[in-house]
């Protein structure tokens, strides 16, 4: 099929630039940018001076197949997502039991093919059960199609351990994803230690438990000289050591979530679980510093850290409750705020939500360019809504904006050329 959109604000987040035009979908490419009027056996839709823009990268999304089936399955995420503008999803290997070899890896491949209306690669775990103790298979892995490794929030504690597996990660041209968070520091640790913490009375854990296992994967990225990405950078204090790193030519890159760039320790009020996340919300200060450092390139990639719990998971008291928020649906929305708060553009956005998650898993997505997968999001960023957590994708209604209102409304989802979301227009 091929689809004409015409009338389209056109998002391009390679050139850095807005633009106004019409493109040519046809056989899932983007086939042509800027033709005058459509082929005649085209679908036309149009845009209605609407944003078109590549469609969401996310990396670092959870989803429960398998062993939690019941709080996020490859069905919801993906309608999740697609409801989202999120065309790719990264998926992490913290489930039961962790995608740590090869079998696991395919039959997960396999039920995402079947199951998702968006695209889903995954992340292998770094080591056997994510229990830091023995590597798994990289090489074998990799040739399952694992983009990259990690073992999320179990940070590989024995230092020997973590060196061994940089080594042969480098040797194999493997992507390692770190959490940068002590884990010694942060262990009980459910609000960022401060004023606010004591007030509530929530054990607390300092900024710098961040910086420091930081500064421990630095030193063990330019020991073996490994690719690494960290998941989340959330504090001012270890920005100077994400600039140091890339100043002195290490393969570095960083991310943030979406929920830490728009959201502070406040948020948590009157001990509301959906805010409790890992790591823990932020001061005021550092979401500022982070968002600087976002928009001026020094960190690179923006993720929903999509984390389904259900209801009885959340309704606890704060300290008990499990951590974590769904994000697939509302990270658009979210970032949102940061356009129209005059942080950033829309292309800055995409570059952090698309361009740049998709250069670094070395994806072809997350480009509004001819040649490119026809994987885009059609969306307005001023549509005005209030957010109502009952009427998510998600299994899990586990969000921090529900009653929120917000703007930033997806009119149409497409990947590889077929609308996966949205009507005609």
């Amino acid at each position: 099929m091929t689809i004409f959109l015409e009338n389209a604000r056109l998002i391009d987040p390679e050139a850095g630039e807005e633009r106004t035009g019409n493109v040519i979908l046809h056989d899932g490419m983007i086939a042509a940018i800027g033709a005058a009027s459509a082929p005649a056996d085209a679908q036309v839709i149009d845009c209605r001076g609407r944003a078109l823009a590549p469609g969401i990268v996310d990396i670092g999304a959870r989803i429960g197949e398998p062993g939690e089936r019941h709080k996020e399955s490859f069905r919801s995420a993906g309608l999740a997502a697609a409801a989202g503008g999120v065309t790719t999803i990264i998926a992490r290997p913290d489930t039961h039991p962790a995608i740590d070899n090869p079998e696991t890896l395919e039959f997960v491949t396999r039920r995402a093919a079947e199951a998702s209306p968006v695209r889903i690669r995954h992340m292998a775990a770094l080591t056997r059960g994510r229990e830091g103790r023995e590597m798994v298979e990289i090489g074998f892995l990799r040739d399952a199609g694992a983009v990259a490794f990690t073992d999320y929030d179990r940070v590989v504690r024995d230092t020997k351990v973590l060196s061994r597996c940089m080594t042969y990660a480098r040797s194999l041209g493997a992507l390692i994803i770190g959490h940068p968070q002590d884990p010694g520091l942060s262990a009980g640790a459910v609000a960022t230690s401060g004023k606010f913490a004591s007030l509530r009375g929530l054990p607390g854990v300092s900024p710098m438990a961040e910086r420091m296992a930081f500064d421990r994967d630095m030193a063990l990225v330019e020991m073996t000289g490994v690719k690494y990405h960290a998941d989340q950078i959330t504090c001012a204090r270890t920005l100077p050591a994400l600039e140091r790193a890339k100043r002195n030519g290490l393969d570095v890159t960083a991310g943030v979530s979406i929920h830490h760039l728009t959201l502070n320790e406040f948020d948590v009020g009157d001990y509301r679980t959906f805010f409790k996340l890992t790591p823990p919300l932020r001061s005021e200060e550092d979401r500022v510093a982070v968002v600087e450092a976002l928009a001026s390139g020094l960190i690179d990639i923006i993720s929903s850290m999509h984390t389904p719990q259900d209801e009885e998971s959340k309704r606890l008291p704060f300290e008990e409750a499990a951590a974590g928020a769904v994000a697939l649906e509302t990270m658009l929305p979210a970032a949102m705020r940061l356009y129209h708060a005059g942080a950033m553009d829309l292309p800055q956005l995409f570059r952090a939500m698309s361009l740049n998650p998709a250069r670094r898993l070395g994806l072809d997505c997350g480009r509004l360019a001819e040649g490119a997968p026809a994987d885009l999001v059609l969306f307005d960023p001023d549509a005005p809504f209030v957010l109502d957590r009952f009427k998510l994708q998600s299994k899990s209604k586990n969000t921090p904006f529900d009653g929120a209102r917000m703007q930033g409304r997806v009119f149409a989802t497409f990947v590889g050329g077929r609308q996966v979301f949205g009507g005609a227009a």
